[in-house]
Formats: structure tokens, C-alpha cells, sequence
């Protein structure tokens, strides 16, 4: 039997741990956004678009080890999205980091379509397994209401 001070440190180190996660997310979109212009000799070759959707995934992972709830294991990926978001707005000076190239779409499809189908594969395992089964024997009850005239 696990004490409650117990619980409340796993509790505080597994928040701990996904609050580095989402850090490490919004980390990911701005590292991925820096070496977007990235060439392979004189072709443009946007690797980090590729590595992010490796990275986020890897994310989604480890989020998955410290937390239950939908919404808590997507957030690494929210904050990749808030990251590239932020690079799209223009600085002081007018300037963006993240202009109107098929680059910029190549991130976006590499780093969120890859972990939004491992998400959505999740929620659907989630969805589709069968809730406990009853035990054998065991009748449901039928409501006074529904009854046969």
C-alpha cells in the first residue's frame, strides 16, 4: 500500500515530468523553424521538418508513460504547434522567420501529421475496446419503467 505522501511525489514528479515535455515540444518548433533553410550542397533540404515529426512523436511517447488524460499527452505536440505560431508572427522590425514556401508547409505536414495519426490511433484503440465485461451469470437489471405491457 502506497502512503499519500507517496502518491502526492509521484503525482508532483510525473506533472514535473510533462511540464519539461511540453517545454521540450515548444523547443522542438523552434530549433525545427531555425534550420528550416537548411541545404543539402545547393538544394534547399528541410531536414528538421523530418526530425520534428521524429521528435514529437518520441514526445508523445514519453507523455503517454507520465499521464492519462487525451489533452495532457497531445500538450508536447500543442506546444511544437504554438511554437511554429509564434515564428509565423512578424518581430518588431518586420521580421519573419517563417515565410510563405513550400518549406514552411513541409514542417507543418512533417512535424504534426505523423503524431496526429499516432494521437488518433490511440483515441480510437481507446474508443473501440470493450469496456468491462460482466460477470457470468450476472443479469442486468431492468428499470421499473421499461417494463412489457
Amino acid at each position: 500500500m502506497i502512503s499519500k505522501a507517496a502518491s502526492n511525489a509521484v503525482v508532483l514528479v510525473s506533472r514535473a515530468t510533462l511540464a519539461v515535455l511540453i517545454f521540450d515540444g515548444f523547443l522542438c518548433g523552434i530549433l525545427a523553424v531555425f534550420f528550416l533553410p537548411a541545404y543539402l550542397g545547393p538544394i534547399p533540404f528541410p531536414v528538421s521538418a523530418l526530425l520534428a515529426g521524429v521528435a514529437n512523436v518520441t514526445l508523445l511517447f514519453a507523455s503517454r508513460k507520465v499521464a492519462e488524460q487525451s489533452v495532457a499527452i497531445a500538450s508536447p505536440l500543442i506546444a511544437f504547434f504554438v511554437a511554429i505560431l509564434v515564428c509565423m508572427f512578424g518581430g518588431p522590425g518586420g521580421d519573419v522567420l517563417l515565410l510563405a514556401d513550400w518549406r514552411t508547409a513541409f514542417l507543418l505536414l512533417g512535424g504534426l501529421v505523423p503524431p496526429g495519426i499516432l494521437l488518433f490511433s490511440w483515441r480510437l484503440k481507446t474508443l473501440t475496446t470493450p469496456h468491462a465485461t460482466p460477470l457470468p451469470g450476472a443479469h442486468p437489471r431492468s428499470s421499473t419503467g421499461s417494463a412489457s405491457r
